[in-house]
């Protein structure tokens, strides 16, 4: 298990104590004043060196963070190491805003977006990320969607799924999860919570199914919560998501 206690470039602290054990590696960077992207980039370098020394090592890291956009280094790493995965990702969100359509400025909703190739000139060029083909991502649930999100998605390639029907792309396969799809009523504490969605238990029926492929090269775990910690029912949901990788 690799963590990365961050949520951007913001350091949170008391995130570890919801993991099940002590993680294996602890990812850190002294990042560089202004540019977002750019202090983005520092950290996320780090997040692929220690991913690729891992796939290449032979194993399947969990990546876990306290954001989406982490999944950029753990990418980038899973690429240095060889592999070209497609993506599943599972989110009560799209995160395939840009910088161009957002009305928030939140870069933490545009993570896929980037994976596919939205400008690299922000970030994925500085990491050396190669975009993913569209028809390669398979986004499940994504029940909050912003209009410009719903526009994008309508014409994309990207295929998406509810959590009960999931179909990927052939080839090795990068899992992220988001756990802000799981039903606020299942997990305490989210950051941006959206009600009406699957169960803890669907969750982690869904991502066992995609584990039991044999297929799924490394796995992203978005801990969208405050890190306030010691929540046991937390803790039990990323060791059940984690389990057999």
């Amino acid at each position: 298990m690799i963590l990365a206690p961050y949520h951007l470039d913001e350091r949170l602290h008391g995130l570890e104590v919801d993991l099940p054990e002590p993680p294996d590696t602890v990812v850190t960077a002294e990042l560089p004043e202004g540019d977002v992207w750019a202090r983005l980039a520092t950290l996320y370098d780090r997040v692929a060196d220690r991913v690729a020394a891992e796939v290449t090592a032979g194993g399947r890291p969990v990546v876990v963070s306290g954001d989406c956009t982490t999944s950029l280094g753990t990418m980038a790493g899973l690429q240095r190491a060889g592999v070209e995965p497609g993506v599943v990702w599972l989110d009560a969100h799209g995160d395939v805003q840009t910088l161009e359509t957002t009305t928030s400025g939140y870069i933490g909703g545009m993570p896929l977006r980037i994976l596919v190739g939205y400008r690299p000139e922000l970030i994925a060029a500085r990491l050396g990320l190669r975009p993913v083909p569209e028809e390669r991502a398979v986004l499940v649930d994504a029940r909050d969607l912003d209009p410009a999100e719903a526009e994008y998605l309508a014409g994309a390639r990207i295929q998406r799924y509810d959590i009960e029907n999931v179909r990927t792309p052939d080839g090795p396969l990068l899992v992220h999860v988001d756990l802000d799809i799981v039903d606020p009523a299942d997990v305490r504490g989210l950051l941006f919570p959206v009600g009406g969605g699957p169960s803890a238990a669907a969750v982690v029926k869904a991502v066992a199914g995609l584990v039991a492929t044999g297929r799924v090269v490394a796995l992203n775990i978005g801990c969208t919560w405050r890190p306030d910690g010691g929540d046991e029912r937390r803790r039990e949901l990323v060791t059940a998501l984690a389990q057999g990788l």
